[in-house]
């Protein structure tokens, strides 16, 4: 089995991507970029069980602060959330999906639930469980480069402020 990893990971995403946009279009959500519906999707599913705030979504997305500050201003400027401040710390701000917004759970939790029956289907549960273990530990080798990468790029910098 000689084949890319690479190759069939980005095939696969492209693959469900398109998918998710078909969908999508079919039921109005066209106003929302690609990173804006999943930042969405992310945040109904998520705020179902705890309260959300951008740190999280950073995290979750491995997008730098201004990032996710732009894309929450635009989804909150198209009326799908609006953050509000926590009583402990005002500079921290709850995000909260608008009326809008929660209209769309219960399409999405629908259409990921076909998605992964999809997805699913013929492959035994053992299988699947060592693919997202798989899945997981790439995840977690690239997250890793991605540091040691960002910690060699600071000792050249700090070299070249050095002579």
């Amino acid at each position: 089995m000689g084949e890319d990893a690479g190759k069939w990971i980005n095939r696969v995403s492209h693959q469900l991507k398109r998918q998710m946009f078909c969908e999508e279009q079919q039921q109005g959500q066209n106003d929302l970029t690609n990173m804006q519906k999943h930042i969405l999707h992310f945040i109904l599913l998520e705020t179902i069980h705890r309260d959300l705030y951008q740190r999280d979504l950073e995290k979750e997305f491995k997008v730098r602060r201004s990032t996710a500050t732009g894309t929450l201003q635009l989804l909150e400027k198209k009326g799908y959330l609006y953050r509000e401040p926590v009583k402990e710390d005002a500079r921290l701000k709850r995000i909260v999906p608008t009326r809008r917004a929660l209209e769309l759970r219960g399409q999405l939790l629908e259409n990921i639930r076909r998605r992964e029956a999809q997805i699913r289907k013929g492959i035994p549960e053992e299988d699947m469980e060592i693919f997202v273990r798989v899945l997981m530990q790439i995840s977690a080798n690239l997250s890793n480069g991605e540091k040691q990468k960002e910690m060699e790029l600071s000792m050249e910098g700090k070299g070249e402020s050095d002579e």
